[in-house]
């Protein structure tokens, strides 16, 4: 039986690079929390508008040299913004600051009918094609990605979405052969990406579990077309975290883990309480997992 992993999501957006770093240097204390993931985008998503937001990937470098424990990654990083061989390349260095410690989260993009995200894409002179067509640029940048990881001679690549000549990867990650890819997103066609490529898939949660119980039994027929045992993707959620209700917290996170989400992500909102780490896992985690105990 695979086991329960649970996690922070801490949303750069109206929010200060102080107050991140307090959380996450309080969750590296505290073993029960076992990864930490910001988001992926360049204008708020939530509140005000015109408010603050910290770009994913650069925030996660600082923030890995500055812990020591937690897994760390980006959930999930738009492949729509970074050509896919920069991104091996940011990603390979974040591996090294972290000293192998990323989870290289990746996704199509945001969907079309999301006006807060759709905007950072004009507002940042990033082309939005459909999302079709973004599935299909995520499949390249996957394969991309991944050999630029693992392969020691320099190479071609001509497909429909990324061409490249003579692209070689050094140095290479920490982890070997390279560090766990998780893809999220719940569409059929994204789904057929994670069953090709990843090691964990996140379903966003934002739909309801009854939507992600169908879904991962769709990635289970998907893993079993292309001959995969279904069970070597771990199955992620994102669930947000109620500071006035954590029973409610509680429960969707059981009903999930009963589900078969095994890696669990758990949302906290901003402004976080002081100490917002260790009341979750004394809150939320501990009861989830008997004999655990707070550090």
């Amino acid at each position: 039986m695979t086991p329960v992993s649970f996690g922070i999501m801490t949303p750069p957006m109206q929010v200060d690079h102080a107050d991140l770093l307090r959380v996450w240097q309080e969750a590296d204390t505290v073993p029960e929390i076992e990864h930490a993931w910001v988001f992926d985008h360049l204008m708020p998503i939530g509140g005000d508008p015109d408010g603050p937001a910290l770009e994913g990937w650069t925030l996660l470098s600082a923030l890995a040299a500055r812990t020591t424990r937690l897994r760390v990654g980006v959930m999930v990083t738009s492949n729509r913004f970074r050509p896919p061989a920069m991104l091996a390349k940011i990603a390979t260095t974040v591996d090294i600051v972290s000293g192998g410690r990323l989870d290289f989260g990746i996704g199509a993009g945001s969907r079309p009918s999301h006006p807060l995200a759709r905007r950072e894409y004009d507002g940042h002179g990033l082309p939005y094609h459909d999302f079709g067509d973004s599935v299909d640029a995520l499949a390249e940048a996957c394969t991309v990605i991944r050999r630029l990881w693992t392969e020691t001679e320099p190479f071609d690549f001509q497909g429909t979405h990324v061409r490249l000549t003579g692209a070689l990867g050094n140095p290479r990650p920490v982890q070997r052969p390279h560090p766990p890819v998780l893809i999220g997103g719940r569409s059929s066609r994204t789904l057929r990406v994670v069953a090709e490529h990843a090691d964990l898939w996140n379903f966003p949660g934002d739909t309801g579990l009854a939507d992600g119980i169908e879904r991962s039994g769709l990635l289970d027929r998907y893993c079993r077309e292309i001959g995969r045992d279904p069970a070597t993707v771990t199955r992620s959620i994102a669930l947000p975290v109620s500071y006035d209700d954590p029973a409610s917290t509680r429960e969707a996170a059981s009903a999930a883990i009963d589900a078969g989400f095994t890696h669990l992500v758990l949302i906290l909102p901003s402004p976080w309480p002081q100490g917002v780490a260790r009341w979750l896992t004394k809150e939320v985690i501990t009861p989830l997992r008997p004999g655990a105990s707070i550090a």
